[in-house]
């Protein structure tokens, strides 16, 4: 069966992306994408901008489409008669996963990646495969962040294809894209690693961070305003001091610690709009964030503590300016006025910039909160630390400056949103009024 299994494999995999215009990996497992790149929201309001590759990314001319179709179909023809192969193509397929965790990818990425390029089923297929491939290791085997992960798989039933050429097309295309992965910047040790890259989180979820993530789901399941403006405020609170209290824990006891990373997906569309505001989230909890726009996601670089808080209040701040859109698009119906995605662009823009502005305020008094002197120093130390594992990382990104907008009521209704979500209980947030004109920052 192996000798049915390589040619299929030579011509829907190799032969297929030689026609498509693409290459595979190298001997040494890196694809011609390179280490990752990216790109992240600078404080002027520009965004540093690398050069990744794209897997898959077709040629455009139809001569070689075709002759890629061709491939796949004749690798297909060949798998489908030959049920006795089934085993040892799902082994095969488990085996370019265990590549993909070794170039520093982890299940949620592949998820992602696949969800954006391929089709629901394709979607299911890989998480089969990566449930199959990550039973191998014992619970106590694999990264820290990767059990919440793999957890979220468990909704994703398995796929029946309607008959045995159907499935084996979708999972030659499946792992043509496993295969074309290129290696990025690990943000953990790979599964079954005895040394870790990073320091774990802590086992068992702390009592501050299950009260945040009380806090921020009431203010995303209320419908009103003013209630869950105060339940924000409140988790912002419990944020800011819940770091504040681990960095002078650390501190105090000596206790050996360096930055970690994860990786925080930013979805079309608006993905420009959303990775700035992720990017303002990580700056005002002391993280640094780098874009990666190719690969639809952000590395965010910074203590356990607050890599913590930063995913927390990014996807509330996500479901709470989906539902302000939400809202004013239908108030803008209401007044015989249709919006189109210049407005949903123009209110995600300003969204982002005025809660980042928000939040550099409202965070700025915290670090002068401590009588005996002793944060700053502590606080700086981290700061410093953050940067140069940003810095080590990604020592390649480059900047752009971010399109204009061009939608005004968008750019009012989105700054207005912005304005309505309280961040921090305990100080006044100045109202700048050079954020009420569309623009770009600069």
């Amino acid at each position: 069966m192996d000798s049915v299994i390589d040619k299929a494999f030579a011509a829907a995999l190799y032969a297929g992306a030689a026609a498509s215009g693409t290459t595979g990996t190298d001997d040494d497992g890196h694809g011609d994408g390179g280490r990752e790149r990216g790109t992240a929201k600078r404080r002027d309001g520009r965004r540093r901008r690398g050069r990744p590759g794209r897997p898959g990314r077709a040629s455009g001319r139809a001569a070689r489409a075709g002759l890629v179709d061709d491939a796949l179909d004749t690798a297909a023809s060949l798998l489908a008669a030959a049920p006795g192969a089934d085993a040892e193509v799902a082994r095969r397929g488990e085996e370019f996963v265990r590549r993909a965790w070794e170039r520093g990818w982890q299940p949620a990425d592949v998820v992602r990646l696949v969800r954006r390029d391929l089709d629901e089923d394709h979607v299911r297929l890989a998480a089969e495969l990566i449930r199959a491939e990550t039973r191998r290791y014992a619970p106590g085997r694999l990264p820290a962040r990767w059990p919440a992960q793999l957890a979220e798989l468990d909704a994703l039933t398995p796929w029946r294809a309607p008959d045995r050429f159907t499935r084996a097309t979708a999972l030659l295309t499946l792992y043509r894209l496993l295969l074309r992965l290129p290696a990025v910047e690990p943000v953990g040790p790979p599964p079954g690693a005895r040394a870790p890259l990073d320091t774990p989180p802590a086992h068992g979820e702390p009592r501050a961070l299950t009260r945040i993530r009380a806090l921020l789901a009431k203010a995303e399941a209320t419908g009103y305003p003013e209630e869950a403006e105060a339940l924000t405020a409140k988790a912002q609170e419990l944020m800011a001091r819940y770091s504040v209290d681990e960095a002078l824990i650390a501190a105090r006891t000596h206790a050996a610690g360096t930055p970690g990373a994860c990786r925080i997906g930013v979805d079309a569309p608006y993905e420009t709009a959303k990775a700035i505001l992720l990017d303002a989230v990580a700056t005002a909890n002391r993280c640094r964030a780098v874009w990666n726009e190719a690969f639809a996601f952000t590395t965010v670089v910074g203590f356990e503590p607050d890599l913590d808080v930063v995913e927390l209040l990014y996807a509330s701040l996500l479901v709470q300016g989906d539902a302000a859109m939400t809202t004013a698009e239908a108030d803008q119906r209401a007044g015989g006025r249709n919006r189109t995605k210049t407005f949903r662009q123009a209110f995600w823009m300003a969204y982002a910039h005025r809660v980042g502005a928000r939040l550099e305020a409202a965070a700025a008094p915290v670090t002068h909160e401590d009588g005996d002197g002793a944060l700053l120093p502590v606080l700086v130390a981290r700061d410093v630390s953050v940067t140069d594992r940003t810095e080590r990382m990604f020592p390649e990104t480059t900047t752009t400056r971010v399109r204009g907008v061009v939608d005004g009521a968008g750019w009012a209704e989105g700054a207005a949103a912005a304005a309505g979500a309280t961040l921090h209980a305990r100080v006044r947030l100045p109202d700048t009024s050079s954020d009420a004109s569309p623009g770009t920052r600069g």
